[in-house]
Order: C-alpha cells, then sequence, then structure tokens
C-alpha cells in the first residue's frame, strides 16, 4: 500500500482542544467516506513544557498519515485549513509496538513528532546512510522508545506550502520518559555524553536550523 502523510497547520486563533477536535473530525470523516484505506492523525493534543531539553515548537499541527491502494486525491485534505503540504513516503519501523487498543482510542504514552531537511553539505546517499546507518540506531540505543516510525520522503506535491525530507514519529511510555532528560538520554552519568553523542550525530545529516519538533498524540482511526 502506498503511504502518504499530510501536514496541517493550526490556526492561530484555535485552542488546542478545537485544533484536536476539528483533526479527528475530519480523519474520521476520510474513514468512513473511503473505507478501503488505513488512516491515523499524530498531532498536538496540548502545549509543551515551557521548559525542555527538547527545543518543542508551541504551534499546533497534524501529522495525518494514510494508506491506500487507490489513487485517491484526497481534496478534503487539500482544501482544510492549515493545508501544508502532501508527502508520499516509504516507511520503516525499527522498533514497534503491540497494538492492543481499539482504533480510535489515543495510543497509550506520548509521542515526538520530528520533521527536518536534509544537511545541504551532503549529498542524498549521504543522508540516507547517516540517517538510517547511524542515527536510527543510536536513537534505538539511547532513548526508551516503544515505537520509531520513519518516513522518508521521495515526492512532495508540487503545490506544496512547505516540503521536507525526512518525517519521523517516536514514542514513549510515559511523558517522564520523554521529557525527563536523565530517563530520555539513559542515566544520570551518561546522560551528557549521550546528549553530545545525538546532537553531534544529527547535525552530521539534517539541516539543524530547520528541524522541528512537537509534542504530540496519536489516534489510529482506522488500522
Amino acid at each position: 500500500m502506498k503511504k502518504t502523510i499530510c501536514l496541517i497547520r493550526g490556526d492561530k486563533t484555535e485552542s488546542y482542544k478545537g485544533f484536536n477536535n476539528r483533526i479527528l473530525k475530519l480523519t474520521n470523516s476520510l474513514a468512513k467516506k473511503y473505507p478501503s484505506i488505513l488512516i491515523k492523525a499524530v498531532l498536538t493534543k496540548e502545549a509543551p513544557p515551557s521548559i525542555s531539553i527538547i527545543p518543542f515548537k508551541k504551534d499546533k499541527i497534524a501529522s495525518i498519515s494514510i494508506k491506500s491502494n487507490e489513487n485517491n486525491q484526497f481534496n478534503e485534505l487539500k482544501n482544510e485549513l492549515g493545508f501544508a503540504g502532501f508527502f508520499e513516503v516509504t516507511e520503516a519501523l525499527p522498533v514497534a509496538y503491540d497494538k492492543n487498543w481499539a482504533d480510535g482510542e489515543t495510543t497509550p504514552g506520548v509521542c515526538l513528532l520530528t520533521l527536518f531537511n536534509q544537511k545541504k553539505s551532503i549529498d542524498y546517499n549521504t543522508f540516507i546512510n547517516r540517517w538510517h546507518n547511524s542515527h536510527t540506531p543510536l536513537s534505538l540505543k539511547i532513548h526508551p522508545l516503544t515505537h520509531y516510525n520513519r518516513n522518508v520522503v521521495e515526492e512532495p506535491w508540487a503545490k506544496n506550502k512547505e516540503n521536507w525530507d525526512g518525517i519521523v514519529e517516536e514514542h514513549c511510555k510515559t511523558k517522564t520518559e520523554l521529557l525527563n532528560p536523565t530517563k530520555f538520554f539513559g542515566g544520570i552519568l551518561k546522560m551528557i555524553p549521550n546528549m553530545i553523542l545525538v546532537y553531534t550525530d544529527t547535525k552530521s545529516f539534517i539541516d539543524y536550523g530547520t528541524i522541528e519538533t512537537y509534542l504530540t498524540a496519536e489516534y489510529i482511526i482506522k488500522s
């Protein structure tokens, strides 16, 4: 099945609750209209902490993932307030949870959504190699991740308002595991060295000035 990700930005006048309700209404409507698709939403459900080692963005955003064997245009998404872009991606799950909750319920735990672009001074093959063969195993070794959804953007829609090369979702069992730096970076003794390792590795393949990170929740609408 082809996987497409749609990014939708929240309006500045919207509350987090209002944005959450809008996106869930939209994705549930799509699931009913297109019975053959698989669809989920990763979205900002609440404001991130004001102080955090992770540089969270405070904007509201939704990453809507659709898997389909059909060539649907999904004009409902293109016409939605805050539409930012469509991205055809190749997905990989280096580590994955076992889904044991009902469709429509909030996925247990918490999710870190990251958008980024390739570092300008390296070629594409180097970008992919460093991302897949260096950063991914390093992240799995250091961070307490229960689910790692890695999406390489293969083809952005020509009329996108913004473009990205990578879209990643990283899940932890609890907010504490994500937001407490000692837990997220491997313990009190390893925290500082691991933070340096992750920062150095990230800068080796990502255009660090454009990276965006969001505190999010996941809703699998139809699995």
